[in-house]
């Protein structure tokens, strides 16, 4: 290609750039129903997208957690039409949370910290705030904050999703000016379909990966799980967690009632919660028996107990055929000479065998630990924009240069036998 070749090719492609960035600035041939609570929304319409979304995006699980979030998270709610009168169809639901944040909650508690920080630096921390409008549900990981009808154009359908959310954060000026939209954790096939939102300024950076387990078909309980194991890797299991346990006289339960014990559970959690560099919020204590009222046959909560005291619980959901493993609260103290954290690991895969699920989706931290599993990286990442034109390209070039962590390769399983 010469010279007066490449200059039309590109001016070509500036042109299509900018008539892009002009058609999504402009409103989308749509109609909205915007709403601060899920009960104000046509209940049959969002349900009958939901089907089709899972678990996390359905109008009962929804209109439970709206009772229970953290204190410094709102939910905004928006269904998004295609047609005028009788020809009138729903095109996607969205799900939305207003978190109000401060600096304190990027920085480790104080009791993790060193004691000679300042306290004027924690006074100025806390009066330091950020808001931030998340498409998607900041409790969960995956992509929880949109669904879509069946045949939707996604094209289309995200242009009414970035227009939903300019129309939310205008509208919440009136309350308080939000700096920054983020739409959290896509990932394939969700990403392409949003890639041309960045023609509206939003920036895309991969975070740490998810890691998901795949279960196979053979296996029908955790034993067969055990047994597929490479020698090595069972023996490690069996000696380093099950029998360092058992001389514990540790034993693993499950818990049918979390009312019950909601203040013990929220204590593990808070001990594994406030050790974390980002803490965007604390769930309450009523929030675990919610969640496990709303997903009912959905919820497991395998639970670790000594002498009848619990050491560590964790929560799966099933999501259609995705086992959730993601609320997770351990004694730190017993944990520094027990693996509390692998047999719940553990316990998860178990939890997830016996819902009947193909998968467990473990989340993006610890990521050895759930290699050696057998989980594999499952890429996230997510779209985020200022309010700022010019803060908005310096957190390209930011978000550019942020690294998160990979997991690593390791194949705990038995080869295949060779076919002879």
């Amino acid at each position: 290609m010469n010279i007066p070749e490449k200059l039309r090719s590109i001016k070509a492609s500036l042109s299509e750039r900018s008539r892009e960035r002009k058609r999504l600035r402009g409103p989308a041939d749509l109609n909205y129903a915007i709403a601060d609570s899920i009960e104000l929304l046509d209940a049959g319409a969002w349900q009958a997208l939901a089907d089709h979304a899972g678990f996390f995006m359905s109008f009962a699980y929804l209109k439970s957690l709206e009772q229970v979030l953290p204190h410094n998270l709102s939910p905004r709610y928006a269904l998004i039409y295609s047609g005028a009168g009788a020809e009138r169809m729903p095109v996607a639901a969205v799900y939305m949370q207003i978190a109000d944040l401060n600096l304190a909650q990027a920085r480790p508690a104080k009791s993790q910290a060193a004691s000679t920080r300042p306290a004027p630096l924690d006074e100025l921390a806390k009066k330091t705030t950020q808001r931030i409008l998340s498409c998607g549900n900041l409790l969960t990981f995956g992509q929880h904050g949109i669904a879509m009808a069946p045949g939707a154009d996604p094209k289309l359908a995200w242009h009414g999703v970035a227009e939903v959310l300019y129309r939310v954060r205008q509208a919440d000026k009136l309350v308080g000016k939000t700096h920054f939209i983020m739409i959290k954790d896509l990932h394939a096939p969700h990403t392409d379909h949003a890639a041309h939102l960045e023609h509206l300024s939003y920036r895309y950076v991969e975070t740490e990966p998810n890691m998901v387990l795949a279960l196979q078909d053979d296996w029908k309980h955790y034993d067969d799980y055990l047994a597929s194991l490479a020698s090595k890797y069972r023996s490690g299991v069996r000696n380093a967690v099950f029998k360092t346990l058992d001389e514990a006289a540790c034993t693993l339960e499950q818990l049918s009632d979390l009312d019950a014990v909601r203040e013990q559970i929220h204590g593990l959690y808070k001990e594994v919660q406030v050790n974390a560099g980002f803490r965007p919020f604390e769930l309450r204590a009523e929030y675990f028996p919610a969640l496990q009222k709303a997903a009912g046959e959905r919820f497991r909560c395998s639970v670790l107990k000594r002498d009848g005291e619990m050491l560590g619980f964790l929560i799966s959901v099933a999501d259609g055929d995705t086992s959730i493993a993601y609320h997770i609260g351990f004694n730190r103290a017993a944990a520094a000479d027990l693996p509390i954290y692998l047999r719940l690991l553990h316990a998860g895969i178990a939890d997830a065998l016996s819902m009947g699920c193909k998968q467990v989706s473990f989340g993006r931290t610890a990521l050895e630990p759930k290699a050696a599993l057998g989980a594999k990286p499952q890429t996230f990442g997510i779209l985020v924009r200022h309010r700022q034109p010019v803060l908005n390209k310096m957190i390209k070039h930011l978000l550019l240069g942020i690294e998160h962590d990979d997991a690593p390769e390791r194949s705990p399983f038995k080869k295949p036998a060779k076919v002879a």
